[in-house]
């Protein structure tokens, strides 16, 4: 049964007149799923309540940021404290210092690290530096990972590029991604074959460790320790893109979780806590590059904004309770999910592939049994997982509204909403099923 969308659907006819495809962030549009966006009210622990007044389960939690959920107290307490202090000051804080050294604590690549306000940014100057490191100007990059939208990193991405079918973006001179070499992700052979011909020319190369632009893809067995020992041999800086698997698959990040350290490292979305916040950081030889110190100029007004580093710290502060805790229960979360949806899906006999690490996963509409790489992504049913993510919001389940996108869940989805979750699964694959 449809629910009441008429308040988010005449909000979203006025925001289409005067913001271009009336959102700030494409995939937000629900176009590839032949929907509209509700607009969301308010939310609160695993829940959003749009302006019509449903109530849906989040596994988006702003796509990646709130492994605690929406407005948890204590997030929300620390940073209404530092509001009263104020909000911005463009000058150097304690908490900056503070949050610099739990980034160092944490992650294993980092010895030095520079807070910046986004994702993208960080990825951007992540290269900037290698580059300017080096001395050298190639790039390397995977097809399906989506590294923001710098010009140079616009070849091939995944995310939004693949859910609107773009080969290539309009507004990005040839010549901006003329250094740029994309790879087919997981496979080895092709990445050693780049190297043994390009090796002396490449700068860095940048890769999500678990891809979620393209959905969830791990890496295969061997893969990021092939990167790691042909980078390492060709004096190549490697980047983990860790923007989205920082402090989600473990608090040092994928590169704890897998055991391979690269040079450098980007964070952003679970960094901040919901706030804007994004970090660059690696081996201080490198960051010794970055000004004032070096000669690779990056700078912005609202880096270690005071709200956004508070959110931050107060996250990670959760991240380390209990020993860690956190990890463990998103894991067993995570799998139990990915286990009940194949399960739904077999039961109707719907074909998916269903791919989790800790507490990301993506329902791919495919036969085949492993999604490894874009091309395997690009052949998934479309058609067939836009009639599922409807009939999944219908039932009052608010999932990633494309095919190239990961789900993240949070550690206060329980018992109860599990069961929720994945008795709408049951109900979307019948409607699938009979479509």
């Amino acid at each position: 049964m449809n629910i009441n969308r008429n308040r988010s659907q005449q909000l979203f006819e006025k925001a289409q007149a005067i913001i271009p495809g009336g959102v700030n962030s494409p995939v937000r549009a629900f176009k590839a799923v032949g929907g509209n966006p509700p607009f969301i009210a308010s939310a609160s622990g695993p829940w959003i309540t749009d302006e019509d007044g449903n109530r849906f389960l989040d596994c988006i939690g702003s796509w990646g940021p709130l492994l605690f959920g929406h407005a948890h107290p204590a997030v929300r307490e620390a940073v209404q404290a530092q509001l009263i202090r104020g909000w911005s000051y463009g000058a150097p804080t304690a908490l900056e210092v503070e949050m610099a050294q739990a980034i160092v604590d944490a992650v294993p690549s980092v010895e030095m690290v520079r807070l910046v306000s986004s994702g993208t940014e960080a990825t951007m100057a992540a290269i900037r530096v290698a580059r300017g490191f080096t001395g050298r100007n190639g790039i390397v990059k995977f097809e399906g990972n989506y590294h923001g939208h710098a010009d140079f990193l616009l070849a091939k991405a995944g995310s939004g590029v693949a859910t609107f079918g773009l080969p290539e973006c309009a507004g990005v001179p040839s010549a901006a991604t003329a250094d740029t070499m994309t790879l087919p992700f997981n496979d080895i052979a092709a990445l050693k074959e780049a190297f043994a011909m390009h090796g002396s020319s490449i700068a860095c190369v940048i890769v999500e460790p678990v891809a979620g632009n393209m959905g969830c893809v791990p890496p295969a067995a061997g893969f990021l320790q092939a990167l790691r020992d042909v980078t390492s041999a060709s004096g190549t800086v490697l980047i983990f893109d860790e923007v989205m698997t920082g402090f989600r698959l473990a608090y040092g990040g994928a590169q704890e979780r897998f055991g391979v350290t690269p040079d450098m490292t980007a964070m952003g979305k679970v960094l901040g806590g919901g706030m804007p916040l994004g970090a660059y950081g690696g081996r201080k030889e490198i960051m010794e590059c970055v000004a004032p110190v070096g000669p690779v100029y990056q700078a912005g007004t609202l880096s270690g904004n005071p709200l956004a580093v508070t959110a931050g710290l107060a996250t990670l502060t959760l991240c380390r309770a209990n020993d860690f805790a956190v990890y463990r229960i998103l894991d067993v979360l995570g799998s139990s999910v990915a286990d009940g949806l194949r399960s739904a899906a077999t039961k109707h006999g719907v074909p998916v592939c269903v791919q989790q690490v800790g507490s990301m996963v993506t329902v791919f509409f495919t036969v085949k049994a492993l999604v490894n790489d874009y091309t395997d992504a690009r052949l998934c049913d479309i058609k067939r997982f836009g009639i599922w993510h409807g009939a999944m919001l219908n039932a009052g389940v608010y999932w990633p509204p494309s095919q190239f996108e990961a789900a993240f869940l949070s550690s206060q989805i329980g018992t109860g909403e599990t069961e929720l979750l994945l008795a709408a699964a049951d109900k979307a694959f019948a409607v699938v099923a009979g479509s």
